[in-house]
């Protein structure tokens, strides 16, 4: 008799065991087919906005010529990357929105979903692509300085720029700074705010070093003759490239922009740009 409640017992023990086994596994499908689906109606979610409200918020610090500079008496953008985000858009059917950053914030507004796309001479990095994605590289780059014409026989190396009587003046927030921070231990650094500022700075002699990259400094010299490019034919860097830095958070956009660029690419307007502004 004993036995037999016992056995009953195990036995319905068992009954219940598997029941709620059964009821568990049921319960994990279920989540995860749930959790499949509000993915797939997410995964469009910037696409469909940027569609819906027929805009493309494009972030820029403006400053950094001749990728994205801000005409202060027009309240108008022009350059590379200006135009190209332009014709990205049209090629989208819908028009772009400048959302203003600075470079110390671009990471922040980034992060915070203030724009769609981030451009202006931003140039691709690890630490970025840890924190977001690009658009295929163009505009291949390396830092150099911008100086005084009168001091290019002076400052013919790092070591030589990297003295107590030198004044550098950098911008904060990008790799400009970085690069200063990290190879200028004797020399003494001034930030500035706006980088736009900075060439004229040095011209004017309130500085005597702005770190920058090839292009803007190929710009910045042409412009105005009491300044100098020094290294643009051998850059104090390894080549870095610039980007289009991009939210990543919607496959189905990230998609479509890549679509886009190659397409634009194929078709020579990436060539036609790059000659327009940076030859």
């Amino acid at each position: 008799m004993r036995e037999d409640v016992t056995k009953q017992k195990t036995n319905g023990g068992v009954l219940m065991y598997g029941k709620k086994r059964v009821s568990s596994v049921f319960c994990v499908l279920l989540v995860l087919f749930l959790f499949s689906i509000a993915g797939q109606a997410a995964a469009g979610a910037r696409l469909d906005r940027v569609m819906e409200t027929k805009l493309l918020r494009v972030g820029t610090p403006g400053d950094y010529r001749p990728f994205a500079m801000l005409d202060k008496s027009t309240g108008k953008y022009e350059g590379h990357d200006i135009e190209l985000a332009e014709l990205l858009a049209s090629e989208l059917g819908v028009t772009v929105e400048f959302v203003p950053t600075t470079w110390s914030k671009l990471m922040e507004d980034y992060l915070a979903g203030k724009f769609d796309v981030a451009v202006g001479g931003i140039t691709r990095s690890l630490a970025r692509m840890l924190k977001g994605d690009f658009l295929p590289p163009y505009a291949p780059n390396g830092k150099v300085a911008i100086i005084r014409k009168a001091d290019k026989e002076k400052f013919t190396s790092l070591e030589a720029m990297d003295v107590p009587e030198t004044t550098v003046i950098v911008n904060p927030g990008g790799t400009n700074e970085k690069y200063v921070t990290a190879n200028f231990k004797s020399a003494k650094v001034v930030v500035h705010q706006s980088n736009a500022e900075i060439p004229a700075m040095i011209a004017e002699g309130k500085g005597d070093v702005m770190i920058s990259e090839v292009y803007e400094a190929v710009v910045y010299s042409r412009k105005d003759d009491r300044l100098y490019g020094a290294f643009t034919d051998k850059p104090l860097t390894k080549i870095s490239f610039m980007g289009f830095f991009i939210q990543q958070d919607d496959p189905d956009f990230l998609k479509i922009m890549h679509y886009l660029w190659n397409d634009a690419k194929l078709r020579g307007d990436l060539d036609a740009l790059f000659a327009k502004w940076l030859k």
